[in-house]
């Protein structure tokens, strides 16, 4: 990964899948997520999209610096990952499985299941300027990176 100009140039290969220790009790099971743990960052933000209506899609952006864990709290979507040059989709439809997404990766959240909620989890606070919110910018700035 290059960090250059403030935007860093990383490869699907570098998001993951983390399994999350699933706590089974008759009455119910437990998963913990704890900051630096099973987490590979601090966590300094949390939010979670729900109610998202069929066929709409959520994400559309890189960031710069932020990584993000993504888990399917309930139901099921996909997230698409790109880096400029490859693409993957994962589907997220276990509570006790995340895909760590690491900067300079275009995401979008779509196929949401009715009942789908996207936990997020964050390394940084929100900072609009760490957004790349524009493709073509983004396949530029992706570009220019690897080509250094």
């Amino acid at each position: 990964m290059n960090n250059i100009d403030g935007h860093t140039t990383s490869r699907v290969e570098n998001c993951r899948l983390i399994e999350l220790g699933k706590n089974h009790h008759a009455n119910g099971n437990l998963t913990v997520v704890e900051n630096c743990m099973q987490v590979p960052f601090d966590i300094k933000r949390v939010y979670y999209l729900y109610d998202v209506p069929g066929g709409e899609e959520r994400g559309g952006h890189s960031h710069k610096a932020l990584k993000q864990f993504i888990v399917a709290i309930s139901g099921a979507f996909d997230v698409v990952i790109d880096d400029g040059i490859n693409q993957r989709t994962i589907t997220l439809n276990r509570p006790y499985q995340g895909l760590l997404i690491v900067p300079g990766i275009w995401r979008v959240i779509n196929n949401f299941s009715s009942g789908a909620v996207c936990l997020v989890l964050a390394s940084e606070h929100y900072d609009e300027g760490d957004y790349v919110r524009d493709y073509d910018e983004f396949l530029k700035l992706t570009s220019t990176k690897r080509a250094k």
